[in-house]
Formats: structure tokens, sequence, C-alpha cells
């Protein structure tokens, strides 16, 4: 049911003094883009006649000189950090052509369309999110750095954890915009912080997740810091990641769980976690979208190296944690937080139901395997360029995401691998160049 009619965003536009509207989109990369109106043109904004050159938006261009922006009204919100007087306001929009029809390069479509087929089956999808971030210092001209006074660790507080006071800022604005922050705390390395998001509908959860890195990164600045989700940003530190936690439910009830099964897990949920560990190495390239994820997916950093799972190891690809009051439920610890969440969860979701439809069983557990019997698993791609083959090789992933994005995808990533191979680094000259 819809939490909003046009009538109760015109009732409180008057009421809280709104003056400015924002209409928020995400393009295929994964970057929040927006467009800023003055309220008198609401009317315009909830008819759906507000459009945008789509050629300045990368991936976006094509046969279309324009693209129109349809607000979802339930994400109209305030933005807490405005004035109170003439507040700013946003939407996130739904991006369609011309003629109504949606627009193939939209990955929030893309996620609804996979949401629907799910539903058309009597499948809910739930998900939550660990959001790993740093928080480092700023340089003299407002430039970030990779520098960091503080020492903290796992849960520590102040003065070790210098960042608390911005965490705190964070999760009350958020809480002001209606995303709930289930806990946050500092992570392991020097400057990292964590915001655990609670469980809520996956087409919520990846609006969520664009909105939290809006306020993430707002907060940081006004404390002076600058906040990244570079998966890797030191070379000696852990990186971050974004582990996402999904559940599936029917009529209501969590069908991932089983009480008579030894991980509280039923056959459902191994089959839908067979479905992402089948497809999971060939969506790398979604999943972990830089040249850089591949830098944290190295060994001796805690980070998933091979398609993998387990109920008592805590550092496989996926973990099935104890059945709590959410039941069973399925942690996938390989994304980061430069993934475009909508892509991510439309693909895990996919692949997930797939897995259901064929009944899919997945490999024998890690915890019952030897050393030598894991040191055969697939590995997942050591690279960007390892990713590309992939995922061009998977018809089933393109297929989900469709060929506009998918060509998006290969061409664009094809393209940073290239460049990237032209750099000469630090690392080369210190290695070879006295000594080749």
């Amino acid at each position: 049911m819809a939490k909003y009619t046009r009538d109760d965003i015109l009732d409180m536009i008057e009421e809280e003094d709104i003056e400015f509207i924002r209409l928020q989109f995400t393009d295929i990369a994964g970057n929040l883009k927006n467009m800023a109106t003055t309220v008198d043109q609401i009317d315009k904004i909830l008819d759906g006649r507000c459009q945008f050159d789509c050629a300045a938006i990368d991936g976006f261009d094509g046969d279309m000189e324009e693209l129109f922006l349809i607000p979802d009204l339930d994400t109209f919100v305030i933005f807490p950090w405005r004035p109170q007087h003439g507040k700013v306001a946003r939407f996130i929009c739904d991006i369609v052509k011309p003629d109504g029809t949606p627009f193939d390069g939209d990955s929030r479509y893309i996620l609804k369309r996979i949401i629907a087929e799910a539903k058309d089956m009597g499948y809910d999808f739930d998900v939550a999110l660990k959001n790993e971030f740093f928080l480092f210092d700023l340089g003299e001209n407002g430039e970030p750095t990779q520098n960091s006074s503080e020492k903290g660790g796992y849960f520590d507080v102040g003065p070790a954890d210098c960042g608390e006071n911005a965490r705190r800022d964070m999760v009350l604005y958020l809480a002001d915009m209606g995303i709930s922050t289930e806990s946050s705390y500092h992570s392991d390395e020097a400057a990292q912080h964590v915001l655990d998001m609670t469980y809520t509908n996956a087409l919520t959860m990846a609006d969520n997740i664009m909105t939290s890195r809006l306020v993430i990164r707002t907060v940081a600045k006004r404390h002076g810091l600058h906040a990244t989700f570079m998966p890797k940003p030191k070379k000696d530190s852990k990186g971050s990641g974004a582990h996402y936690t999904f559940s599936l439910s029917k009529n209501g009830k969590n069908i991932f769980t089983d009480a008579d099964d030894s991980a509280g897990v039923s056959k459902e949920g191994y089959a839908f976690m067979a479905g992402i560990l089948e497809h999971i190495a060939d969506m790398s390239l979604v999943t972990n979208p830089l040249v850089n994820s591949y830098k944290r997916l190295v060994p001796g950093f805690l980070a998933p190296l091979r398609v993998s799972w387990s109920v008592h190891n805590s550092r496989p690809l996926i973990r099935l944690p104890s059945v709590g009051g959410d039941g069973g439920r399925i942690i996938l610890r390989s994304p980061d937080g430069a993934a475009n969440p909508y892509l991510v969860l439309a693909a895990c979701l996919a692949a997930g139901m797939d897995g259901i439809k064929r009944n899919l069983q997945p490999p024998v557990c890690m915890d019952k395997m030897s050393k030598e019997e894991l040191a055969k698993r697939e590995k997942l791609p050591r690279t960007l360029y390892e990713a590309v083959k992939r995922f061009e090789n998977d018809a089933f992933l393109r297929d989900v995401l469709g060929a506009h994005v998918s060509n998006y995808l290969i061409s664009t990533k094809d393209a940073e691998w290239e460049e990237y191979c032209r750099q000469v680094t630090r690392w080369e000259t210190d290695r070879y160049l006295g000594t080749v």
C-alpha cells in the first residue's frame, strides 16, 4: 500500500515550508544524480513532466534526446541538514522514455522488474546491509586524503574512536529520513566505520543505500572529514565491503527457516543460496565493479576468495548465521560499496529464484572440507578484466540486466581495465627500475 498520495505531498510541502525539490536518480555505475526545482514546479513534477538531457549522463545517451523523471511519492523526505526555513525535500525517481515506457538503462526499473517476477511466484525479498566505509582527514584545500590520526579498532569508544560523533549524526539524520540503523560502531581498521542498516524490502533497501551514501558523505564533510566507500583505500589495511543479508518470505513467513535443519535453513534457502553460488563469480562485475575492488579480494585480509559457504566460519563468501528472531538468513560478503545496489539486488534475487526453480543444491559446506579440498573450490575473479570476461559469458545474468546495461558494463569496464594497464605504478618503479 502506498504511503503517500498526491494530496499528502501537497499538504506536507505547505505545512513544512518546503521551497526546493530535488529529483534524484541513479546512473548505471551507481552514482546518485539529481535535478533541483523550486516548489512552484510541483504539479509538473507530480505529473511526470520533468525531463533532462540524457546525453549528459554516461550510459544514458542513445537514440533519445531526453528522458523523463517519474517521482516515487513514497520516497519523499525532507533533508534534515538543510535550513529550517525554505526547506529542501527530495523524491527518488524512475526514468521513462518520452512515450512513457521504462528506460532500459534505469537500474531501479530493473530491480522492480525482478521483484515483480518473484512476487508473481508469491515471494517477497527482504534485505539488510552491513555498510563499511572510511573517514579520512581532508587536505589543506579540502581535498580527500588517506590520512587519519585516529587509532581505533573494533567497537572502540572515544577518544580512540574519533568518528563516533559523526556516526551519531549520520544515524540521527537517517532516522529523520525514515531510515532505521540497527547499530553503528568502529570497525577493525583505524578510521573504518560501520552502519548496520535494518531489514526492509529490497527496493526500499536499494533506495536507502543510495540515500545513506549521500548522508554519510554530507555528515563527514560537516565534521571536516572525507567519507569513502572505496573498496581498498590503503595497501596494508583491510578493505571495506557491503555485506548483504537476504531472506525470502511467503504469506509473511520467512521460507528460509527450517527448525529441523542443523543450520536452521530450509530446502528453499539452500536452493536460493545455490543459485547465487552458481552465478556469483560471473556476477563479480556487478558486485565488485572497480579495478580497486579486486585489491580487496586478496588473501590475508578476511575477504572472500572462493565460491564457498559456511555456518561456523565468519570469512567465507556466503555465511549462514545462527537462526535468531529473523529466522534463516543468507549473508553475501563479496560486494563492496562501489557497486550499484539496484543491480546487485536484481542479480542476486534472479539467481536465487533460479536456484529455487531448478531445485539446485549447494556444494559441500566448507566446514566439512579439508584445506586441500577447499583449495580446489572455484575462485572469484582476481582482476576486473577477468570479471568482465566472466560476465560476458553468462547469458543468464546478461538477460537479467538487459542488453543496454550489460553492454554498458562490458564496454566501460573493459575500457577502465585498459586504462589501468597503461599506468606505471610506484610499486613497479621501486621493484624494477634499478634492477632491470
